[in-house]
């Protein structure tokens, strides 16, 4: 059963722990990509490294200097929102 929701933490901008990871895209030390349950996540800092990881739990635990968080829209529902006609777009 595919896992829906995530949590994260942060603690003193040194180390994440989240949940809902489905996949790690790419990582460096400055940059982490990581596909979720509720969409692409990007993390940038310095020093970063991967200190646990289990995609089958969908664990996943970073350390270094966290410097930015960010979630990008998916693409499904960007795809699905064009298919949508403008009226069915506003009243949403």
């Amino acid at each position: 059963m595919p896992q829906t929701d995530q949590e994260l933490t942060l603690t003193n901008r040194e180390r994440v722990e989240t949940t809902g990871v489905q996949k790690v895209v790419s990582f460096d030390e400055h940059e982490i990509t990581l596909e979720t349950s509720i969409g692409p996540l990007n993390l940038r800092g310095e020093g970063m490294h991967i200190t646990h990881l289990d995609l089958t739990a969908g664990e996943m635990v970073i350390e270094g200097q966290i410097t930015s968080l960010e979630y990008s829209e998916q693409r499904g529902k960007k795809i699905r929102a064009k298919g949508k006609n403008i009226l069915e777009r506003l009243i949403k």
